[in-house]
């Protein structure tokens, strides 16, 4: 790498340190723990030092966490984990351990998207993850890759629509306009991913909410 690109680039890692700074601040200000860790590795080693053994342990469909790997070490570990991602589950038990969930010690999950002044900006079709998030595990543990900061609300709900919910669709070949279109079509259709929103801008229970951001892209 030259001069020129190098300088270029400790530049680009300077600002990056500036948004990160501004944005824990701001989730810190409005009640919800927050750290940032480098990469996904020290995001891994972070979360599991935050669970204690034997705890329940739940969370919400999330490609951060799958990126993390860290539902392998939670099956292999001393956990209590609510996996209802394993083989062979029935929509029954599906249902049982995403009600179970809600009542987990520990619940895991990312966010959609991540404003500046430090809200979590996140939309669901079932709603169990909103549901955890906003109440019932002792614990949520939210995992965000710096590609999810946005400017603000509005923002967000538009990085939702047309980029989230189009590619996360069309990965699951569920039938709604957005996965064809790229765009939301504010559609009517039973798959619709895009059912509740939610903002969640000042938990009441400090500390209830941690959110470890990650110096790198994860997830959608």
């Amino acid at each position: 790498m030259n001069s020129d690109m190098a300088i270029l680039q400790k530049a680009r890692e300077e600002l990056q340190q500036v948004l990160v700074q501004e944005v824990l601040q701001a989730l810190k200000k409005n009640q919800i723990d927050a750290f940032y860790v480098s990469n996904r590795e020290e995001a891994l080693k972070k979360v599991l030092s935050m669970i204690p053994a034997g705890s329940s342990v739940g969370y919400g469909g999330s490609l951060t966490l799958d990126e993390l790997k860290i539902k392998e070490v939670l099956k292999e570990g001393h956990y209590q984990f609510l996996d209802r991602g394993r083989s062979g589950v029935s929509a029954e038990e599906m249902f049982r351990l995403r009600r179970e969930s809600l009542l987990s010690d520990v619940f895991l999950c990312s966010t959609n998207a991540l404003t500046r002044d430090g809200k979590l900006v996140n939309i669901d079709g079932i709603g169990n993850r909103l549901a955890a998030l906003t109440f019932g595990p002792k614990k949520v543990i939210v995992v965000a890759g710096i590609n999810k900061i946005v400017d603000d609300l509005e923002q967000g709900v538009k990085r939702i629509r047309n980029q989230v919910a189009p590619l996360h669709a069309r990965r699951r070949g569920w039938k709604v306009p957005c996965a064809n279109t790229g765009t939301c079509m504010d559609c009517r259709s039973v798959d619709r991913i895009c059912g509740t929103i939610t903002i969640t801008e000042f938990p009441r229970e400090k500390g209830r909410i941690t959110v470890i951001l990650v110096g790198e892209s994860l997830g959608i």
